[in-house]
């Protein structure tokens, strides 16, 4: 069989829902993923994602309770993650159990690596390198779902503005998990803001079972992020873990104004720029991102009408643009510089940030309860910004 439904580009979180949901809802699927490749990514995930996406406990890798901010001077804010726990995964086996899921629920997998789309009478036909022969190969399809990364080759091809998503790259190292020290608890991750390792997003150690994933981004070109990830091991007493993988990868830090090309091709995931700002986390609004796809391709299916592939955007950004727009206007007023995000680690002394800043994680939306916390949180957010209070002072 050559003809398909769909074709989705990119096997990760993204593409995999996309192609899991369109098969369940009995379309033909063809996910077509390169093989062997391993996201950088801290590997976070909140309670929504385990239950909106149907994830079983053996996935999960550790269960986290404890969130710790460390500022440049090394000031240490240890947030509780009260009635929960953000769940950790691996990357490596987690992407592979959503392909092997998308398999199960009947869509086709090939492994090859994506060249280009072509048209004509016959229709649309993705064309590829199959990885086991080495050779140009094409499958026939009505929509083309682009799921493959934020270099999008897809977006970069066939979607207006898909060529110039601007991002930060990131760069992890997987190591063996020491024993439990104050410098490093398999319950904690730690997010340090500190301008010598990144200056201009942040560092991260974050435990994944037997393992922990160390790592940093920065959209500044001059910083060598291996000697960066080096001194975010040093300064975390990580230097003599056994280091399993190195990985690095573009994460996108905005979303597309445009997810489809009005004919026949839509977007999923990083290849739409749907990472969280101030954060960088992707999974879960990958999968959403995935999902949406999957819904704008099954509705343009049935319909025939190519305006319903805008669902797509329009659907993500009804829910979580209000989350964004707030994420980013954070990230754009303290990762500056280093006084900057030494209040910001300040401002997370105060129990109400606290709070909200987890509601809002694990349920995915602004938490719109508690009238005066948003007002007293605004009105130290405004001091801090404005240097009328001590960043030493909580």
């Amino acid at each position: 069989m050559t003809n398909f439904d769909v074709v989705v580009v990119g096997g990760g979180p993204s593409g995999a829902t996309a192609a899991e949901d369109l098969a369940r809802s009995g379309y033909s699927v063809v996910l077509l993923d390169r093989d062997g490749r391993i996201k950088p990514c801290g590997g976070a995930i909140p309670p929504r994602l385990i239950a909106d996406f149907d994830l079983p406990d053996e996935q999960l890798v550790a269960r986290i309770r404890t969130a710790r901010m460390i500022s440049p001077t090394k000031r240490k804010v240890d947030i509780p993650i009260e009635n929960g726990f953000v769940g950790m995964v691996d990357r490596e086996h987690f992407d592979e159990f959503l392909r092997c899921r998308a398999a199960a629920a009947g869509a086709r997998r090939i492994t090859g690596t994506f060249q280009k789309i072509e048209r004509d009478g016959g229709g649309t036909h993705v064309c590829y390198r199959d990885k086991a022969t080495g050779e140009t190969a094409r499958l026939t399809c009505k929509l083309v779902i682009g799921a493959d990364g934020a270099r999008s080759n897809v977006a970069k091809a066939e979607v207006p503005g898909g060529d110039r998503i601007p991002y930060v790259i990131a760069y992890h190292e997987i190591i063996e998990a020491p024993a439990t020290t104050e410098a490093y608890d398999p319950d904690r991750c730690d997010v340090i803001y500190d301008g010598t390792i990144s200056p201009d997003f942040y560092g991260w150690v974050f435990p994944h079972g037997k393992h922990a994933s160390v790592g940093m981004g920065t959209q500044d070109g001059s910083i060598d992020l291996k000697l960066a990830t080096t001194a975010l091991r040093r300064a975390s007493g990580l230097t003599d873990c056994k280091t399993i993988r190195k990985e690095g990868a573009p994460i996108p830090l905005k979303p597309l104004d445009r997810w489809d090309n009005g004919r026949d091709v839509v977007l999923a995931g990083d290849a739409a720029g749907v990472v969280a700002p101030s954060s960088g986390e992707g999974i879960y609004y990958a999968m959403v991102g995935g999902r949406v796809a999957a819904t704008a391709a099954a509705a343009c299916l049935a319909s025939g009408k190519v305006a319903d592939l805008k669902l797509a955007r329009k659907l993500f950004m009804k829910e979580h643009k209000g989350v964004f727009k707030v994420l980013g206007a954070m990230q754009n007023a303290y990762y500056r510089s280093d006084m900057r995000r030494e209040r910001f680690v300040s401002l997370c002394h105060d129990v109400d940030v606290q709070k909200l800043t987890f509601e809002a994680y694990m349920n995915k939306k602004l938490v719109a309860a508690r009238p005066l916390a948003h007002l007293k949180i605004g009105v130290k957010n405004i001091a801090h910004l404005m240097g009328l209070v001590s960043p030493t002072r909580v």
